[in-house]
């Protein structure tokens, strides 16, 4: 009997591993250095990998030709902490890919395709900590609300994108930051750049490149400057201008005022209108009763 025990013994060892490989399958081409790690680095990929487990925690999938995440992708994986998709061919992002329930602290979308970042992309993820953006080509517009709720980011990185502007709103909505990184891109010292530079001035210190690492184009001559050469009184003749923005709001403001205006006045000559055919219905009667 303990000879067959001893017999049996190798068998449930071998049951038992292959039972936990089917457990936890690791994408073809991928791979899995421990249970919780997956890596999909350089394998010409063309989509995301099937058969990710569930319980994932850190998936690499830079230098691949990924064009596109789905929008409930960090739903699914809910553990995911650290997700690397710099290198890859991603032209858009679908809004909404971070969830206020995410538990994503990096996320690396470098070196991409993306052209804009619009409003509600990353949701209100008060987890994600580092947000690379940096190295996209063609990445001309940020929303002003595009990183809204992102409470806790503290890394950000928009550097050699095509940004001539950026909206000031979308840094001073983020009170965690401590870096940020907009070099290399080809900003114009125009009077919408005015807002931007005097923030830039007053948190010069998160710029790991600092001013002297940043250059805009002049208006007149396109000439190339350091933004370290520049200082609040170049952009003087920007105060006391309007922004389109300002001029729809006086504009807006002007038309409530004349309308109110003129239903104040309407009630004002309907009320005179009454009280003088009431005075006169009154001196009507008097003369009735001489």
């Amino acid at each position: 009997m303990f000879s067959c025990v001893r017999w049996f013994q190798p068998f449930l060892a071998l049951l038992s591993s292959t039972l936990l490989t089917w457990g936890y399958n690791c994408p073809s081409s991928c791979l899995c250095p421990d249970h919780h790690t997956v890596d999909c680095t350089g394998q010409g990929l063309t989509r995301l990998p099937d058969s990710i487990p569930l319980d994932v925690r850190r998936l690499l999938l830079s230098n691949n030709w990924i064009p596109w995440i789905p929008s409930d992708f960090l739903v699914l994986y809910s553990d995911l902490v650290y997700l690397d998709l710099r290198n890859n061919s991603l032209t858009r992002l679908e809004p909404g890919i971070l969830s206020t329930f995410s538990r994503l602290v990096y996320l690396d979308l470098g070196s991409n395709n993306l052209t804009e970042i619009p409003s509600g992309t990353f949701g209100e993820s008060r987890s994600l900590i580092k947000l690379r953006l940096g190295n996209n080509p063609y990445l001309n517009m940020v929303s002003k609300d595009a990183f809204a709720g992102l409470t806790s980011l503290r890394e950000l990185e928009l550097e050699r994108n095509a940004l001539s502007v950026l909206d000031v709103g979308v840094l001073s909505q983020l009170p965690s930051l401590r870096v940020i990184r907009l070099e290399g891109n080809p900003w114009l010292c125009n009077c919408n750049f005015a807002k931007l530079f005097l923030w830039l001035l007053e948190n010069r210190h998160k710029l790991p490149t600092g001013l002297d690492g940043m250059e805009c184009s002049l208006p007149g001559d396109g000439r190339q400057v350091s933004l370290s050469v520049l200082s609040e009184d170049s952009f003087r003749e920007c105060r006391g201008l309007l922004t389109l923005t300002d001029y729809l709001i006086v504009i807006f403001s002007g038309i409530c005022i004349s309308v109110a205006a003129i239903i104040a006045s309407f009630f004002l000559a309907s009320t005179i209108h009454c009280f003088q055919r009431l005075k006169s219905k009154r001196t009507d009667e008097e003369e009735a009763e001489d």
